[in-house]
């Protein structure tokens, strides 16, 4: 490709990001910002393929939603050139791959693509920490061989910007996370309602509950046992939720020892039974905490939604019944 098609096709994927911006959904916003980037940088180095990767450090993970032609990719971060790139913290490049041992083949096997050269540059935040990698396959011009100083400077600018967008996912990701329970905290829940629920309220033929909750004299674990131990509870009860929510169904921290559940596509007295069969979980448990094993159980709030009402005056009603359970006894669902 010459010097000038090379031009127009940055500016064309340059231009299509801009215009796109305005469209992007907030489920998919880095996402689809990754996706162009990756165009852009296989433009740049005349690549037949690119892909963005994400460390989960935690999860020991590097995974990909972003990778040309080809779907989501997870593999452990301790194998392959992505890892291999990362742990080094140095450019990866081999124009012999199926000889490298730390290539792995295994996707040209499913898919009977044939990989030729590979050029991986790690991706850190401000920090200087290592955060993600970008990954080019198969440079069409020339030999067909990458050169880690042409290429690697070619990259770099969409790398850089990757990297940009890679730290503001996380930032954002983190800024919508409770870090006690790892549930979504209440900035969260709004971000989601904003475009997840909001679509399920606008289908008419469609019902939404939800049902808020706290732990029942959860002050007095505190002040009995310890914060310790009551932060113990309510990682223990979190766990009890979400497990129970699976993937259909929100689960959040709304603040202290409440939670709530939104639930798309349940009545409520659907919701009412999924309330009382966690009710029925937790008081079954046990919390092992770092003072003892404790016993607790925790009241319920449901309400169907009312779409003519907003989100708080939903969530007063909920609250409302959630009241009603703790003054009428404790440990029970009230719809």
């Amino acid at each position: 490709m010459d010097n000038s098609k090379v031009l127009d096709e940055i500016f064309k994927v340059s231009y299509e990001l801009y215009e796109d911006m305005s469209d992007v959904f907030p489920d998919q916003g880095h996402m689809k910002i990754f996706s162009y980037l990756t165009r852009l940088g296989k433009t740049l180095v005349e690549a037949d393929r690119a892909s963005f990767w994400k460390w989960d450090k935690k999860a020991g993970i590097l995974w990909t939603t972003a990778a040309t032609e080809t779907d989501t990719i997870v593999i452990p971060d301790k194998t392959g050139l992505v890892g291999k790139a990362l742990r080094e913290g140095k450019v990866i490049i081999t124009n012999d791959p199926y000889n490298d041992p730390d290539f792995n083949p295994e996707v040209d096997k499913k898919t009977g693509y044939v990989t030729r050269s590979v050029l991986v540059m790690p991706i850190s935040n401000i920090k200087g920490e290592y955060i993600g990698a970008y990954q080019v396959i198969n440079k069409m011009g020339g030999d067909g061989k990458f050169d880690l100083k042409e290429d690697t400077s070619k990259l770099s600018l969409a790398a850089v910007i990757c990297g940009l967008a890679l730290e503001s996912d996380v930032f954002l990701d983190e800024s919508y996370t409770d870090r006690l329970t790892g549930l979504k905290n209440r900035m969260g829940f709004y971000s989601d309602f904003s475009w997840k629920y909001d679509v399920v309220l606008k289908d008419q033929s469609r019902k939404m509950s939800l049902f808020i909750c706290d732990i029942d004299k959860f002050k007095l674990v505190n002040d009995t046992y310890g914060h310790n131990a009551g932060d113990d509870v309510l990682k223990a009860v979190s766990s009890v939720i979400a497990q129970a929510g699976g993937k259909e169904y929100g689960v959040y921290r709304w603040g202290g020892e409440e939670f709530i559940m939104i639930m798309p596509d349940l009545s409520g007295e659907d919701a009412l039974e999924k309330a009382e069969e966690i009710r029925r979980k937790i008081e079954q448990s046990t919390c092992h905490t770092s003072e003892g094993d404790l016993k607790v159980t925790m009241s319920f709030g449901v309400t169907l939604y009312d779409p003519s009402k907003d989100i708080a005056e939903n969530i007063r009603i909920a609250d409302k019944n959630l009241y009603t359970a703790k003054e009428t006894g404790r440990n029970r669902v009230i719809y």
